[in-house]
């Protein structure tokens, strides 16, 4: 097999959910800390734009990443690099609009990095994050509702149960 094989073949984190907002609105959610806040970090540094990079903070686990914006298309796709430097990856949201009001937002994770059970580990984990994240921002933009789904996820007191 080729690197670029490998490459090809490599685990992926996957997510997809259909929110009933324009593209336009969703693609907003997910650069705009002010939205975004009220469904996935606690905070960010600043709104995302193309070229530009933010820092995002996840303030009750204690961590934080530095975003770079790879592709930014309003209302239609969002790519960035994120994570510390021995583990950055890409992430891809599209937004394609099934009608005015209803929008298919799919995000995809590659370039997870380590051995064979590590990479698989990180796909996994990232998969239910970015379904928990886009089950939150559903919440959120449809209804108005902050689930908590994040934090709540992994809370400090029931840590120790793993």
């Amino acid at each position: 097999m080729t690197s670029t094989q490998d490459r090809q073949d490599a685990p992926v984190a996957k997510a997809t959910m259909m929110i009933r907002r324009s593209a336009a609105d969703v693609f907003a959610a997910f650069v705009d800390p002010a939205i975004t806040t009220k469904f996935w970090f606690s905070r960010g540094s600043e709104p995302l734009r193309a070229g530009g990079s933010a820092q995002w903070f996840w303030d009750w686990y204690g961590v934080s990443t530095d975003v770079k914006v790879l592709d930014f298309e309003p209302g239609a796709r969002l790519r960035i690099e994120w994570g510390d430097a021995a583990q950055k990856t890409v992430v891809e949201w599209t937004f394609t609009a099934l009608s005015p009001e209803r929008t298919y937002v799919r995000v995809v994770e590659s370039g997870f990095r380590g051995d064979a059970k590590a990479v698989v580990a990180s796909a996994l984990d990232s998969t239910g994050g970015f379904n928990l994240t886009l089950a939150g921002a559903k919440a959120w933009l449809e209804h108005g509702i902050q689930l908590g789904l994040v934090p709540d996820h992994f809370p400090e007191d029931a840590r120790h149960l793993g």
